[in-house]
């Protein structure tokens, strides 16, 4: 009995009754008491286990029943051994501790949200105004150049051809800032499709050099490739677009490189990959800079990039050439000291 539910205990109670009620029945049944026939013999204890069971029940269910396991709770918790006492008071704290690590975890990430929200906004904001900056001094320079030739300098032959050439030069800055920034878009959005062949990457980076000697020996800027690195090496890429991330990376290297100094490329066995890396001994670029130099529009100082020219864009180009082929890039750089970019390609 000392498990038995309310249901249980009703039953032997009722059944208990109504066999005593029987018993009484049937023993005034065979004294002769004339009012009593055998049908209410049997038929009133069965009325009484059916009636009495439910009445039975409910009154243990709500009144008896609970008062009952609360007392004996009360009682058997003060009889807890301790160390099942300290148990139940540690799990009790460790849901405490999970829910509060649940809570601090929440606002870590809902601060952490915030934080991207407002850093989003913030870039939004700065690249909006950084298209503006460069598409305004282009316009106002076309805007100058066409006022002065309808207020008459078209009549003027040593103003007319000069000033359409420098609009013309300023229309072709602005075209060349939009399709940058297109070919980024189309390059982020996958809808860039990629014409994938075989190429000896050791050849085009030779190509390159070639390419820019003129450029460099206006400095007396060395290009070269590095010492053992002239290996023949097969890479499976976009042939143009690699093109252009090793024509913009040289010509970074060149634009910000030392008279004198020079620009190295190596090319490395990676296993399955292929490193390339373009190396200069020029101004070199400060550790705060580096975590942005691939977004776009960003420079170093504005001043001096914007007198060197290029659309601010380049780097960024780069980078969405280099992870379309779902590869990587990094760089490295120290003040005075110089700059690498080095990437990977598949190897073919």
């Amino acid at each position: 009995m000392k498990n038995a539910t309310p249901r249980q205990i009703a039953w032997i109670s009722t059944l208990s009754i109504s066999g005593l009620v029987l018993i009484i029945l049937i023993i005034l049944k065979i004294l002769s008491f004339q009012m009593l026939n055998w049908l209410v013999v049997f038929i009133t204890p069965l009325i009484i286990l059916i009636a009495g069971y439910f009445i039975f029940n409910y009154i243990m269910e709500n009144f008896i029943y609970r008062k009952i396991k609360l007392i004996y709770k009360t009682i058997y918790d003060t009889k807890l051994p301790a160390e099942e006492k300290k148990d139940k008071s540690r799990k009790k704290n460790d849901l405490i501790d999970y829910a509060e690590s649940e809570v601090i975890e929440w606002k870590k990430n809902i601060s952490r949200e915030m934080t991207k929200q407002k850093q989003m906004e913030n870039y939004r904001k700065e690249f909006l105004g950084n298209v503006f900056h460069e598409l305004k001094t282009p316009i106002f320079n076309i805007q100058g150049y066409l006022e002065t030739l309808v207020d008459g300098g078209i009549k003027d032959d040593e103003v007319n051809i000069k000033f359409l050439k420098k609009a013309r030069k300023n229309v072709n800055r602005m075209a060349e800032i939009v399709d940058d920034l297109q070919m980024i878009s189309n390059l982020e959005d996958g809808s860039f499709a990629l014409s994938m062949k075989k190429i000896d990457i050791t050849k085009m980076v030779s190509e390159i050099l070639e390419q820019h000697e003129l450029r460099a020996g206006k400095k007396d800027i060395k290009l070269e490739i590095k010492e053992g690195c002239d290996k023949s090496f097969m890479v499976l890429v976009d042939r143009e677009l690699i093109l252009q991330v090793l024509n913009n990376l040289v010509t970074n290297s060149i634009k910000y490189g030392k008279g004198g100094g020079r620009t190295q490329v190596g090319i490395y066995d990676m296993n399955e990959n292929i490193l390339v890396e373009i190396s200069d001994n020029g101004i070199g670029i400060e550790q705060k800079h580096l975590p942005r130099i691939f977004e776009r529009f960003y420079r170093v100082d504005n001043a001096r990039s914007r007198e060197m020219g290029g659309s601010g864009l380049g780097l960024s180009i780069v980078k969405h050439i280099i992870e379309a082929h779902h590869q990587t890039i990094n760089v490295r750089s120290a003040p005075g000291v110089g700059t690498t970019f080095g990437f990977t390609l598949k190897k073919a």
